[in-house]
């Protein structure tokens, strides 16, 4: 009556048929395991390392721009304000300027160089033409030229 029961953990023992099925069910992987893992491992450094790198180049850019201040002139003129950091002041750049309508639109661009100085920071006040009222200007991007 009273059997010996078997631990949760114990393996119950299979015949050599059962277990020759159950590795054509299951076969061996193609890839050994620790490969598998080392490259996984080099694909996810090489990752990072490249991640790193790229926000670290593009944390400092090479010139950054923008408009401090703005007065709309007329229904066809604004007056902007560009203000220009460059960490090396010897590297002249042209600014892409925008003229913007209430809704957004764009309705005058200027391309505005800044001439190489000894100051890193530099401002200049432009006058674009527009095709209708604008009420504000942005700095589309800056470049070196």
């Amino acid at each position: 009556m009273n059997q010996p029961r078997s631990s949760p953990t114990a393996r119950p023992q299979l015949s050599a048929a059962d277990r020759e099925r159950l590795a054509r069910r299951y076969p061996k992987p193609r890839v050994p395991r620790p490969l598998l893992i080392a490259v996984v491992a080099v694909i996810t450094a090489l990752s990072l390392t490249w991640l790193v790198l790229t926000a670290l180049y593009h944390a400092e850019p090479v010139v950054s721009a923008q408009v401090p201040g703005y007065t709309v002139v007329s229904d066809t003129k604004i007056t902007v304000t560009i203000t220009v950091d460059r960490p090396d002041p010897s590297i002249p750049v042209a600014c892409r300027v925008s003229a913007k309508a209430v809704d957004f639109q764009p309705v005058g661009e200027l391309i505005v160089p800044f001439q190489a100085t000894d100051d890193e920071v530099v401002n200049q006040t432009v006058t674009i033409t527009t095709v209708r009222r604008a009420t504000t200007a942005v700095v589309n991007e800056c470049s070196p030229t």
